[in-house]
């Protein structure tokens, strides 16, 4: 009963909702009306026939036989009454049992349902609100990003203009406001000015109008904002944006780094400082089937192998882990580390690539594919139902992915990579399962739009899966956070945090930090410099601070036996 004011407040806000009420108002005074004559003339007809009622009876009689009660208890004995009593009758049945409760529920009731739904979403934030994200669109990167900020303890709103969708929102557990994105009051009741950072996910020329119009009122507040077009860049960079991304061409530039045959055998997936991390696919270098103590890589290239993806599950490294084909190594070292690397397993190919990769889809992806490729020196072959999509006549054939003719022509059973690139997951679940079967020996690289679609590509037989939600929730992440986290791919985090006072004096070998937490030390900060691969011997100082590599769940472990002092 608390709401009960601030609802019905709301609802008088609304014009129409006035508008409906005057109009509920104006029918019970005609019905009121109506009442009061019918009531005076039961008295004159009641007279005619001789007999005298008080006017309390003359109401209660009309109010019976218009509601269709009818106790019967007074009559009309001539026929004009019983006339009379026929019309309150059938008045009563379309005035007060039809057109009264209708009015009621239309004017009133369902105008108040309405408003007691829309006063349960906030329309502003407490001013005392800080460092928050505002996030102004509700997809699937928004999802993911949610997610991720809940990690790490960030406050966030979801800016919303339709009250039906913010409703949803609010009843699956989101922060959402209400407002139009184009009205600088939105972001002044959002506390744009004490924001951590605004992310426009919307399209193109609506996040040119947020940038601007957040700009105007928060000069100094970070955006982020993902342009479709290559002209958008500029345009929404003019307009104020800090960061503006191609989150599509990332997506597909990443994948086809991927690829078996590229110059090189490794694809960054994140810096720190001095330290690079990589991933490198195991698939057709010698390292298959040798133990990580037999492939010696550290003794050879100084790089250490901290992780292996096998089919989208991390695990950490052990001398006796068994290195497969469908293994993916996360590699940590310097620049020139892993150029060592790139040279030792380049040159140790098992066999050269030369047949035409193959790309299922020609949209932005798939397109930002082929760029990667052609810059590796790579050939290529695409795929694609709509010829009017792609313009590459040469390396393109026309025709349905699903079809085993047309995969024949695009030459399957020769290409040593296969990218699955539609922006639809079933789709891509279907041609990962169909190409599996066609050829058990090809790399599968497929796109993954929601996170929750990832362990399934991989179990229907793709052997390396990136997400377009998690890419680019992994991006504006690190732009949050630059020097204390760094997300890297399907879930795999590099975090920076001090020694605990626990593990002072200890070295590496009896931290048991590996054993206990499931993350793994990359790297230490030391006297102002950045030591990568640390002796494993060489005992913890107090000052020191570690770089650590985990999943979210090895992070958590972490945080949680060791935290920060």
């Amino acid at each position: 009963m608390k709401y009960l004011p601030s609802q019905l407040l709301f609802l008088l806000q609304d014009r129409r909702a006035r508008r409906n009420i005057r109009s509920l108002v104006e029918f019970l005074v005609f019905l009121t009306v109506l009442v009061i004559v019918y009531s005076y003339l039961f008295h004159v007809i009641m007279a005619l026939e001789g007999r005298d009622y008080s006017m309390l009876t003359g109401l209660y009689w009309t109010l019976t036989v218009m509601s269709t009660l009818g106790f019967g208890d007074i009559t009309f004995h001539s026929d004009l009454g019983r006339l009379f009593s026929i019309v309150v009758l059938l008045s009563g049945v379309i005035f007060l049992l039809v057109m009264l409760p209708f009015t009621f529920i239309q004017f009133f009731y369902a105008p108040w349902l309405e408003a007691q739904n829309k006063s349960r979403v906030p329309r502003h934030l407490a001013a005392d609100i800080s460092n928050h994200v505002i996030i102004t669109c509700f997809d699937p990167i928004a999802i993911a990003l949610v997610k991720r900020l809940r990690q790490y303890g960030h406050e966030y709103v979801l800016l919303i203009p339709d009250v039906q969708q913010a409703l949803d929102l609010v009843d699956q557990g989101y922060k959402v406001l209400v407002g139009d994105l184009d009205d600088s009051e939105t972001y002044n009741r959002a506390q744009v000015r004490q924001a951590a950072l605004v992310v426009a996910l919307n399209d193109d020329m609506k996040n040119t109008s947020i940038v601007y119009t957040v700009r105007e009122i928060a000069p100094q507040v970070p955006i982020v904002a993902n342009a479709d077009m290559e002209d958008s860049v500029d345009i929404l960079r003019l307009a104020g944006c800090t960061h503006v991304f191609q989150f599509m061409n990332m997506l597909g530039h990443s994948l086809a780094r991927r690829t078996l045959g590229a110059r090189t055998r490794s694809n960054v997936i994140g810096r720190f400082e001095n330290l690079v991390i990589a991933e490198a696919p195991a698939m057709r270098t010698p390292l298959v089937g040798q133990s990580i103590l037999e492939t010696r890589l550290r003794q050879n290239t100084g790089i250490t192998i901290v992780g292996l993806w096998n089919r989208g599950h991390f695990t950490l490294p052990r001398p006796e882990t068994v290195i497969e084909s469908s293994t993916v190594l996360v590699l940590a070292g310097s620049e020139q580390q892993l150029a060592a690397y790139d040279d030792s397993a380049g040159d140790a190919l098992t066999a050269p690539v030369s047949a035409p990769a193959l790309i299922l889809g020609g949209g932005r992806v798939g397109k930002a594919a082929v760029s990667t490729l052609r810059e590796q020196g790579m050939t290529y072959r695409i795929v694609e139902k709509n010829p009017r999509i792609n313009d590459d006549r040469e390396n393109c054939i026309v025709g349905s992915a699903a079809d085993y003719q047309t995969l024949i022509k695009a030459g399957i059973d020769e290409a040593p990579s296969v990218f699955i690139t539609t922006h639809n997951d079933d789709v891509n679940i279907y041609l990962t399962i169909y190409c599996r079967r066609l050829r058990p020996d090809i790399q599968i690289i497929s796109r993954a739009t929601l996170d929750r679609n990832i362990n399934v590509l991989h179990a229907a037989g793709a052997d390396l899966v990136m997400s377009h939600a998690s890419m680019a929730a992994n991006t504006i992440i690190n732009i949050l956070t630059p020097d204390r986290v760094l997300m890297l791919t399907e879930g795999l985090n590099i975090f920076r945090c001090r020694v605990h006072p626990s593990l002072v004096g200890k070295t590496l070998l009896n931290s048991d930090i590996r054993e206990t937490t499931g993350c793994s030390v990359i790297a230490i900060f030391r006297n102002d410099s950045l030591v990568i691969n640390p002796d494993p011997t060489e005992p913890f100082m107090t000052d020191d601070e570690l770089l650590i590599i985990g999943t979210a769940a090895s992070e958590k472990a972490f945080v949680g036996k060791y935290p920060e002092p």
